[in-house]
């Protein structure tokens, strides 16, 4: 092998990699940047497949991988956060927002002034600049979008370099020649390379920047992109691997609706290709690639949209119901990470769950305190242990999406969430007081009076409320429900004082025993904490206003 040969195998590595750092480098910047409204994006989800297909070709559009919205699909879909149809809607639109990198490649044969070759460095420059001396966090995201931007093109740049000396070889033309005439092995080793490198935008560039050079024919490039549209489906299905059945049917369904299209498209060029054979053997360049990779999307979305409802019951049968799974009280999902967006917005929902299981483990350690019931005692326990199970697994969930990239206002979000769950954990760690306390009393065989009862139930009343202010509050942000945590938690306060010096003059009276007087002072003790717990709450909430 020649010097200059090692050289130019080199500089195709480097050029690939500097694309694929580029293609990353600007999606996460585009993810920060459009952070807010994906996770808007979810609440845009009803049973209307129409609106998750433009939901994943939207998604799919800013992060730059299919096979990133299909894993977070199977991670939804294995929360239990969507179903089967919807997520049939969103892996049909990501094949079509993955055609968005092709068309960016393919900019190079618009023209010379609109070449990303010409204006890269620029953008490199201009982003490397933003982002180095830039203070302001949503300057520096614009910056990453420019130099990703501008990285990915002179990678390009760099592999295309390196092939155009070989253009005319004729290992090449044998090659494509080959792959041409064999659409099996054309589409099998379209869906290798993809696989291999896990991303159908990064292979689909490559084959591109074999066009630009013109080394690539018709036939041999329309059977490699329908195999990389196959390829992109390993991805999904390595995913659902560790997920329950229903996650590994929306693997299924992304596989079929690919494989599906693939063959339609797959005989219809072939008998395309075998009447025209010059057609077939032409030069493709990669502004045909693009067209071609975006009506193959497009058509075999509209094909198979009305079909959707029979892909989720072909999935249900390749993979048929079994023993009933259990489910897990957390649906924290690992593949949501590909954007943290989605992944805070699971966080957010599971911190709800949480909060709703805190506000039930509340009401029945209330209505112990009272009654007390061995059986209320005993849900009050196991209440306290579900919550110190999510705290500890919503904690380090946040704290994995806390390194990943985000903006300002949401590393404040993920602080709040944290200290929110923390808060959470202290007013379950004060109900399982409670059942301690109402324990107590039925080893004693103790009761409160009639006079004591009526206050308590006015305490725990106030109580409840300011909880349930300081959860309205984390679902909907809104000064209002923070401002009738802070009102109830004052009124638990005021009564709290009243109440234990209304207790001590019973005692002094004698009109209550001491043992039960001594629980009463503790159970407004961990009443009086809960709402503290509640307005810290309805705090973080306030601050992010």
């Amino acid at each position: 092998m020649k010097l200059s040969d090692l050289q130019m195998i080199f500089q195709f590595v480097g050029g690939l990699g500097m694309f694929l750092y580029g293609m990353e480098a600007m999606a996460d910047g585009l993810q920060r940047s459009a952070g807010s409204r994906m996770q808007k994006l979810l609440g845009i989800l009803t049973e209307n497949r129409l609106l998750g297909v433009l939901v994943g070709a939207a998604v799919t559009a800013i992060i730059q991988s299919s096979s990133a919205t299909t894993v977070m699909v199977v991670g939804f879909v294995n929360a239990g956060i969507m179903n089967l149809m919807q997520a049939t809607g969103i892996i049909m639109g990501a094949n079509i927002g993955t055609t968005v990198t092709s068309w960016l490649v393919s900019m190079n044969e618009w023209g010379e002034l609109l070449s990303p070759d010409f204006f890269a460095p620029l953008f490199i420059g201009i982003g490397a600049l933003i982002r180095l001396f830039s203070k302001n966090h949503k300057k520096q995201e614009i910056g990453e979008i420019m130099l990703g931007f501008g990285v990915l093109f002179v990678g390009l740049s760099f592999m295309s370099s390196s092939i155009s000396p070989y253009r005319d070889a004729p290992i090449f033309a044998s090659a494509f020649q080959i792959l041409g005439s064999n659409p099996v092995l054309g589409i099998l080793t379209g869906a290798v390379v993809t696989a291999i490198i896990q991303s159908s935008s990064a292979s689909v560039g490559i084959l591109q920047t074999l066009a630009l050079n013109g080394i690539v024919n018709w036939r041999s490039a329309i059977f490699i992109t329908l195999g990389q549209n196959i390829g992109t489906c390993v991805t999904a299905l390595i995913s659902s691997a560790g997920a329950h059945k229903t996650a590994k049917r929306a693997a299924i369904i992304h596989l079929m609706f690919n494989v599906i299209g693939a063959m339609l498209f797959g005989v219809v060029m072939f008998v395309v290709f075998t009447a025209m054979p010059e057609f077939a053997a032409s030069r493709i360049n990669s502004v045909e690639i693009s067209v071609f990779h975006t009506i193959f999307n497009v058509t075999n979305t509209l094909i198979l949209f009305p079909f959707a409802g029979m892909l989720v019951k072909l999935s249900q049968k390749i993979i048929p119901e079994g023993a009933e799974e259990m489910k897990e009280e957390l649906h924290l999902d690992a593949r949501m990470m590909e954007s943290p967006s989605f992944a805070m917005e699971a966080a957010e929902n599971e911190t709800m769950h949480m909060g709703e299981l805190v506000l039930n483990t509340l009401d029945i350690s209330i209505k112990t305190i009272c009654e007390s019931t061995e059986e209320g005692v005993q849900q009050v326990f196991d209440g306290e242990e579900k919550i110190d199970r999510a705290n500890k697994a919503l904690t380090a969930y946040l704290a994995k999406i806390n390194n990943l990239s985000l903006s300002d206002t949401q590393h404040l979000l993920i602080k709040n969430l944290m200290y929110t769950i923390s808060d959470f954990e202290r007013i379950g760690d004060h109900c399982e007081n409670l059942a301690e306390l109402a324990q107590e009393k039925l080893k004693g065989n103790l009761t409160f009076g009639e006079e004591a009862r009526r206050e308590l139930d006015e305490i725990c009343q106030a109580v409840r409320q300011s909880v349930l202010y300081a959860l309205e509050a984390r679902k909907h942000p809104n000064m209002q429900d923070i401002r009738l945590t802070a009102k109830y938690e004052q009124d638990v306060d005021a009564l709290q004082e009243d109440l234990r010096e209304q207790h001590i003059i019973r005692l002094s009276q004698g009109t209550c025993s001491t043992e039960a007087g001594i629980i009463f002072l503790d159970v407004l003790s961990n009443l009086e904490r809960i709402s503290d717990h509640a307005k810290n709450i309805a705090g973080y909430i306030k601050e992010e206003l």
